[in-house]
């Protein structure tokens, strides 16, 4: 007993040094989307995202590229540039982008992994969307996505552009009125994925501490050991995709979890798998589902996997062939990391706290919330989950330490 409450006190520390060492890449990174999706408009990357071409898949990634991380939000503007007559091709491409391509992820990834997967994810994420460009032109069939727009159609919403939307980048970022948009905006990203966080974060500290090493070699067949086989690698990109699939965590509140697998021996190309499957998870593929009807969100899920398990292969043999494959060893002792110390990361999050208490309170002075309504089944259960590992760390950080 005394064993599994000394692991639970550990477990709780390495979750809250983990978003400790993250805090302030999340910051940056959200204050960093939020001026993007305040000062760009929608309707400027409508209009230039209609037919399937390079310029429009060109554009739809530049889009993704400066637009949210957060894979609910993205699934949402994508619709809506669907709806308004953005090409599949062109709308798969932003929907990508914006979930692979961000400044945050990269940031993140950067501290828990390493700079070969920050290559891995920028230039894995490129591919991502030249491979399904060439499947969808391969596979696609025209009724198919005509059908899938006018249930798009039927399930949004009258969304009316606001005035702000007028108006132009250069008077909105030179106003107050804009500069509170992207408060609002900012605490808008936060609420969005703060249960994914700390869900991710919770269990990325869990498995840290209690899951051992064999298990991970028995579920990512190769792992730990000094080569693998092809097949071996094929097994672990086919594995990474199922683990995010039943984890449902969002995309930043994989890479802690990604970094603890990385550290268990898990292969470069498993790792990726595992980073690239945010957009196969099953509340992304219920919300397909929702939006374009079953058929479409299936055919849209295959296509995701076979694009992500091929561009994980061919980044784990480029950097073979490079000899840049990153060794797991600096990975492996995630719980014994010294979180809390006296190093940039300190000063940056004392910077960050205070811009977003100051974003918080002006969003809080002016009483809008543009989340709330219906809760869906997700939310709920992510939501109990968050409340779960709140209690379980107030009492891995807070009592057992005075016990």
């Amino acid at each position: 007993m005394n064993e599994f409450l000394t692991q639970w006190q550990n477990a709780a520390h390495t979750t809250v040094g983990l978003f400790w060492m993250a805090f302030w890449a999340f910051a940056l990174g959200y204050v960093i989307s939020s001026m993007i999706q305040v000062f760009v408009t929608q309707d400027r990357m409508q209009k230039t995202m209609g037919k399937t071409g390079a310029k429009s898949v060109a554009l739809g990634t530049f889009f993704g590229f400066i637009s949210s991380s957060c894979s609910f939000a993205a699934l949402s503007t994508t619709r809506a540039l669907f709806v308004k007559g953005a090409g599949l091709i062109p709308s798969l491409a932003f929907l990508l982008a914006s979930t692979n391509l961000v400044v945050e992820l990269g940031i993140v990834i950067a501290i828990f992994l390493g700079w070969q997967f920050v290559v891995g994810e920028y230039v894995g994420g490129i591919l991502l969307i030249l491979i399904v460009w060439f499947l969808v032109k391969l596979t696609r069939k025209k009724k198919l996505e005509d059908q899938a727009r006018e249930h798009a159609k039927s399930a949004e919403g009258d969304h009316d552009a606001s005035s702000s939307e007028q108006e132009s980048w250069k008077d909105k970022i030179a106003s107050k009125a804009g500069w509170q948009q992207v408060a609002n905006q900012y605490v808008m990203e936060w609420k969005m994925v703060w249960k994914d966080v700390t869900v991710g974060f919770t269990v990325a500290g869990i498995i840290a501490t209690f899951v051992p090493t064999e298990f991970f070699q028995s579920l990512f067949i190769g792992a730990g050991q000094d080569s693998t086989s092809f097949w071996q690698l094929l097994a672990q990109t086919l594995v990474g995709p199922v683990a995010a699939f039943f984890t449902f965590i969002g995309s930043m509140g994989n890479i802690p979890l990604a970094a603890v697998l990385f550290g268990q021996g898990v292969s470069f190309a498993g790792v990726m798998a595992f980073i690239f499957s945010d957009l196969v998870v099953f509340p992304v593929l219920r919300i397909q589902a929702q939006y374009y009807g079953w058929k479409m969100a299936i055919y849209i899920l295959l296509i995701f996997l076979c694009a992500l398990i091929s561009v994980s292969l061919l980044m784990h043999y480029g950097f073979d062939l490079l000899g840049l494959l990153p060794e797991s060893s600096g990975s492996k002792s995630m719980s014994d990391r010294e979180f809390f110390k006296i190093d940039y990361s300190l000063f940056l999050n004392i910077i960050f706290i205070g811009v977003s208490s100051f974003f918080i309170y002006w969003w809080y002075s002016q009483k809008t919330d543009s989340m709330s309504g219906k809760r869906s089944v997700g939310d709920w259960v992510l939501l109990v989950l968050s409340i779960i590992s709140y209690i379980w760390l107030v009492i891995g950080v807070a009592v057992l330490p005075a016990l």
